[in-house]
C-alpha cells in the first residue's frame, strides 16, 4: 500500500535532472563550505592573536552562536516546510539567507579600530550570531532540496557529488586564500586591514554561491506530494523515532567535531609547531587537492558496496591521517603533508557519502509517513553539523587554555610555553583521531540499504528509472 499522501504524485516517473540544476545546486556549497571553513580556521585565531581575547573565552564565543543555531535550524526547517510561496517553500528562505549572511560575515572581521579584549569579544560574537542565523536560513532549505527534486537515489548521489566537489573547491580556495588576505605572514598574526579585506572577499564568495543555487533550482518542483504535520513539537517527536536518521546524525556530529578541531587548530599548528604561519596554505592544499579525485572513487565504491560500507572505509582513511599528526615533530615535513593528503582522501568520502545517505533517509521518511518533513530533517541535520563544527573550536580553545596559551594582539607575537605545543598536537591530531574512531560504531548502526529503499519505493508505487534496484 502506498504511504498516506504519496499516491497523488506517482503518475509520472522521475526524470533526470539537467546539468544546469546539478551544477547550479552544487555551487551552493560555496556558501556552506566557505562559511564552515573560514570561521573555523581563522575566527579563534583572530580573537586570540589579533584582538587579544583570552583563549578560553574565545573558544566559548565561537561555540555559543553556533549552539544557538542548533535550536534555530530545526525551527527554520519547520517554517520552510510550511511556507506557501510562488517560489516554492524553500527559495524564499534561501533568498533571505543570501541577503543577510554575506553582509554580516564581512562585518564580523571588520572590528572597529582600537576595539580589543572584552568589547571586541562582544562585537564579534554578536555578528557571528547574526551570520550563523542568516546562513541557516539558506543552508537548511538548501539541504532539503535533493530529497524533493528527484526520487532516484543514484540521481541524488550525482547531485551530491557536485555539491561535495564544489564544497572541496570552496574549502581549498577559502582555506588557502583567507589567511593570505588576512595578512598572516611569517612574523605577523594578520593585520586589521587584511582581516577586513578577507571578510569582504569571502562574503562575496558566500553570496555568489547562494545566488547560483537559488537561480539554478528556481524551476524545479517536488516529485513527491506529501501532507503537512500540524506543529514543530509533534514533528520533532516523530523524527525522534526515526532511528536510521538518528544514527546517521549522531555519527555526523561526532565527525563534524573532529573536523572542527582540525580547522580550528591548523593555523596554530602551522604557527607554533611547524613555526611556519604560511604553511596553512600548504596544509590545506594537501588536505583538499587529493579529495577532488577521491570523490568519484568514493562514489563508485558506494555504488558497488553500498554507501554505508564506503562511508566506514572513508572514516578509517580520515582516522589514519589524523593519527599521524601528534608525531609531527619527529617526522619530516613531507610526511606531515602526506598525512594531510591521506586525511583529505577520507574527508572527501565522509562529506559525500553521509549527505547522499541523508537524501535516502529523507526520501524513505516521506515514503513511510506520507508527511513533508524534508525541511525539519534538513534543519536537524544542519543543526548537527553546526553543533559539531562548534564543539571543535570550543574544545580546541579549552585545550589551548589548559596548555597555558598566552593571547596577544596583532601588533605583537608573544612567546608560548612548551606545553602549548603539546596542547596543539593533542587538539589538532589526537582528539580528532579519537572522535573519528568513536563515530564509526555509530555509523554502522545506519540500516537503510539501497535494497530496502527500493522496496519502500515499490510499496509506495514510486517509479524509478530502470526499475527497482
Amino acid at each position: 500500500m502506498p504511504a498516506k499522501g504519496i499516491g497523488s504524485a506517482l503518475a509520472a516517473p522521475p526524470v533526470p535532472l539537467t546539468a544546469r540544476v546539478r551544477i547550479g545546486y552544487g555551487l551552493g556549497a560555496f556558501a556552506g563550505g566557505t562559511f564552515g571553513t573560514v570561521p573555523g580556521l581563522l575566527l579563534l585565531y583572530y580573537l586570540t592573536d589579533a584582538l587579544g581575547v583570552a583563549a578560553g573565552l574565545a573558544g566559548l564565543l565561537v561555540f555559543l552562536p553556533k549552539a544557538w543555531d542548533v535550536l534555530a535550524s530545526p525551527w527554520i526547517g519547520h517554517l520552510s516546510d510550511h511556507t506557501r510561496h510562488r517560489w516554492g517553500p524553500r527559495r524564499p528562505w534561501m533568498v533571505l539567507g543570501a541577503l543577510t549572511a554575506p553582509v554580516c560575515f564581512a562585518a564580523m572581521f571588520a572590528a572597529p579600530a582600537g576595539l580589543d579584549g572584552g568589547w571586541a569579544a562582544v562585537y564579534v560574537a554578536g555578528l557571528f550570531l547574526l551570520t550563523t542565523t542568516g546562513h541557516s536560513c539558506f543552508q537548511v532549505p538548501y539541504g532539503a532540496l535533493p530529497a524533493e527534486i528527484t526520487a532516484d537515489p543514484d540521481e541524488r548521489a550525482r547531485v551530491m557529488s557536485w555539491r561535495v566537489a564544489f564544497l572541496c573547491v570552496a574549502i581549498l580556495l577559502s582555506g588557502a586564500v583567507a589567511p593570505l588576505l588576512a595578512g598572516v605572514r611569517q612574523d605577523e598574526s594578520g593585520t586589521p586591514a587584511g582581516y577586513r579585506t578577507m571578510g569582504l572577499a569571502i562574503g562575496v564568495l558566500i553570496c555568489a554561491g547562494m545566488v547560483a543555487a537559488i537561480v539554478a533550482t528556481a524551476r524545479t518542483g517536488a516529485v513527491v506530494a506529501t501532507e503537512r504535520e500540524p506543529g514543530l513539537a509533534e514533528r520533532l517527536r516523530a523524527v525522534r523515532g526515526n532511528r536510521t536518521f538518528a544514527w546517521l546524525l549522531a555519527s555526523n556530529v561526532v565527525q563534524g567535531s573532529a573536523i572542527g578541531l582540525m580547522l580550528a587548530g591548523v593555523q596554530y599548528f602551522a604557527t607554533y609547531v611547524l613555526e611556519r604561519p604560511t604553511a596553512t596554505t600548504g596544509l590545506f592544499v594537501c588536505l583538499i587537492v587529493p579529495s577532488l579525485p577521491a570523490m568519484p572513487l568514493w562514489l563508485a565504491i558506494g555504488r558497488r558496496t553500498g554507501k554505508k560500507r564506503a562511508a566506514v572505509a572513508a572514516s578509517f582513511c580520515l582516522l589514519a591521517g589524523a593519527a599521524v599528526i601528534p608525531f609531527a615533530q619527529e617526522l619530516p615535513l613531507a610526511a606531515v603533508y602526506a598525512a594531510m593528503g591521506l586525511a583529505g582522501v577520507g574527508y572527501a568520502g565522509t562529506q559525500l557519502l553521509p549527505t547522499a545517505m541523508l537524501g535516502d533517509a529523507t526520501a524513505a521518511d516521506a515514503l513511510v509517513t506520507g508527511h513533508r518533513r524534508a525541511g525539519i530533517l534538513a534543519g536537524i541535520w544542519s543543526a548537527g553539523e553546526t553543533l559539531g563544527l562548534a564543539i571543535g573550536p570550543g574544545l580546541f580553545g579549552l585545550v589551548l587554555a589548559l596548555g597555558g596559551f598566552v593571547s596577544s594582539d596583532a601588533a605583537e607575537r608573544v612567546d608560548q610555553p612548551g606545553s602549548v605545543v603539546t596542547a596543539i598536537l593533542i587538539g589538532f591530531g589526537a582528539l580528532p583521531a579519537l572522535l573519528v574512531l568513536l563515530s564509526i560504531p555509530l555509523l554502522t548502526r545506519y540500516d537503510l540499504t539501497e535494497e530496502r529503499l527500493a522496496r519502500l519505493r515499490e510499496r509506495a508505487g514510486v517509479p524509478v528509472p530502470g526499475g527497482a534496484r
